[in-house]
């Protein structure tokens, strides 16, 4: 996940695949058997060190997880539908789709005991749409009026104010949201976690509460964040909100890798790893049985490219490099066949996905990416590739891609540059990167725009712009049903066809968990694991 723009209202209603995990499956999680279980005990989840745990300053989805015990933001997705609810919030509305009223609950707390207020969630939203701060979830607000003073495109420019004019605290409970144009998928926005309230403590030193977060949500931070090694968490007995939890303590175990994690699992050393390697399915099926799952996902990964570099700047290299890769030989090597290659941009579980629409860009064809690759003037110097050390594989990957670079299209000066997560994910948001990387995308909601305008945001990764493609993705937004899908469908062949990021393959989620707990469930948006759901069985 990084920044995205909002998404279109048709697009993102349709009905997303995933759902309660209890029984193993190639096609989608099994019929629910989970029972409601007892209240109290602990458990575990495996996971990579996040970058921050402050709601607006990451979309990193190590963090969201986090996020996701701590926080309640004004709304939330159904993991059996990917349908929006009231969360924080208890009611929405607009009469034209552009000034929404949200009303939110009353009688709730932060975990330091001050009163949760509309001006709370205000107070976030501003924070995180002040282009001076950079938080990383600065775009998400960009539908508000006023984001655009609080992000002058001017080089150099500063704003001249703090706040977002299109927010308005009415009353203690109430807030009024005046959007730049209609909008009427707003309330789905609602359940990102950038858009959970800060209190004033947060607000007043972003820092410490990145480290030390105060949250709304049913559980709170229980000592400190020890860094790469565990975060964590114990019921937070002030909560008054919807999602009562049934565990008394969670603890997030942070592992260098996922081989390393479900060795861990195998041990019952922890309990739950919602991304099981691929390689190690068969051995998880095994070992697992019910407790192991495969649903289809959302989750993409992508070789980005920067465009602004001038060797990079010509598309018919881009296309070579993506003809030169064998996603098929790829994905069974190393993904054990579970991973499918993309033909798309987007992955095969979203409505309005092309199951061809890259073509022959998408095809392993060495004789034709050499020939795209002398067309363009050939390629000059040594190429980097990007790519984080949070999983053996994506190094396994980025070799064969490294060797088939060599011998499809005669590139031999090729050097890796690994680095941690978090290290990586700021070293391209700063466009420091001097060659190919590792861009990986998962869903927020099941819309193909939510593809489009994540990648493809103002100052992306890539670097990539294109006012054709802007105005078509702005042309959904303001559509509905079978119409915004076909503008955003044209949209992303302008994409495809300049092809700053290269759609690789589209992932298969895996899920394990040992036999103490129970009621496991797992979507593939913001939210991931329902931290209060689980149930502990000793």
């Amino acid at each position: 996940m990084i920044p995205i723009r909002p998404a279109a209202r048709a697009a993102a209603v349709a009905l997303a695949v995933v759902t309660s995990l209890t029984a193993c499956s190639s096609t989608g999680p099994a019929a629910p058997k989970n029972s409601p279980g007892k209240p109290g005990g602990s458990y575990s989840v495996a996971l990579t060190e996040p970058d921050h745990l402050l709601p607006g300053r990451t979309t990193s989805s190590y963090s969201l997880q986090v996020l996701q015990g701590l926080f309640d933001p004004p709304a939330a997705l159904d993991p059996k539908d990917g349908s929006v609810k009231p969360l924080a919030a208890v009611s929405w509305s607009s009469d034209d789709n552009i000034v929404w009223t949200v009303k939110f609950r009353s009688g709730t707390t932060f975990h330091n005991g001050e009163k949760v207020t509309a001006a709370s969630f205000a107070d976030a939203w501003n924070a995180a749409a002040y282009g001076p701060n950079a938080w990383d979830a600065n775009y998400y607000f960009a539908q508000i009026e006023g984001y655009d003073a609080l992000n002058p495109s001017e080089e150099g420019a500063e704003p001249t104010t703090r706040t977002l004019s299109g927010l308005k605290v009415l009353d203690e409970t109430t807030l009024q949201v005046t959007l730049k144009a209609p909008f009427g998928q707003f309330p789905m926005l609602l359940s990102f976690p950038a858009f959970a309230p800060l209190s004033k403590a947060a607000t007043a030193n972003p820092d410490a509460s990145d480290t030390a977060p105060i949250g709304n949500g049913p559980y709170q931070l229980d000592g400190a964040w020890e860094r790469n090694q565990k975060i964590r968490l114990k019921k937070f007995s002030g909560y008054r909100g919807s999602r009562k939890p049934m565990a008394d303590h969670v603890e997030f175990k942070i592992y260098t890798s996922r081989e390393t994690a479900f060795t861990e699992l195998q041990a019952g050393n922890v309990d739950v790893l919602t991304t099981v390697p691929a390689a190690n399915s068969p051995q998880a099926k095994r070992l697992f049985g019910e407790r192991f799952s495969i649903r289809p996902s959302g989750t993409m990964d992508y070789l980005g490219l920067p465009v602004k570099d001038p060797r990079f700047a010509d598309p018919r290299l881009r296309k070579a490099i993506s003809m030169a890769i064998d996603r098929k030989g790829i994905t069974q090597a190393i993904y054990n066949g579970v991973y499918k290659p993309a033909t798309s941009l987007v992955g095969d579980m979203i409505p309005g996905h092309r199951p061809d629409a890259c073509g022959r860009t998408c095809a392993y064809d060495p004789a034709a990416a050499k020939q795209l690759l002398e067309a363009a003037g050939g390629f000059d110097g040594s190429l980097e590739l990007y790519f984080s050390n949070a999983d053996t594989t994506y190094e396994q990957w980025m070799t064969s891609v490294a060797n088939q670079l060599k011998d499809n299209l005669g590139i031999q000066d090729v050097k890796f540059r690994k680095m941690a997560p978090a290290d990586l994910s700021s070293l391209l948001n700063d466009g420091k990167n001097k060659g190919p990387f590792r861009q990986n995308w998962v869903i927020d909601y099941p819309s193909i725009q939510n593809y489009l305008d994540g990648l493809y945001y103002p100052g992306n990764r890539s670097g990539w712009s294109d006012k054709e493609f802007d105005a078509l993705v702005a042309k959904g937004n303001a559509l509905q049903g079978a119409e915004a899908i076909s503008a955003y469908q044209q949209a992303e062949d302008i994409a495809l066809r300049e092809l700053p990021y290269i759609p690789l393959w589209n992932w298969q989620d895996q899920s394990a968990w040992s036999d103490r707990i129970g009621n496991v469930v797992i979507d593939p948006y913001a939210a991931g694991l329902h931290l209060d759901r689980v149930t502990v069985n000793d």
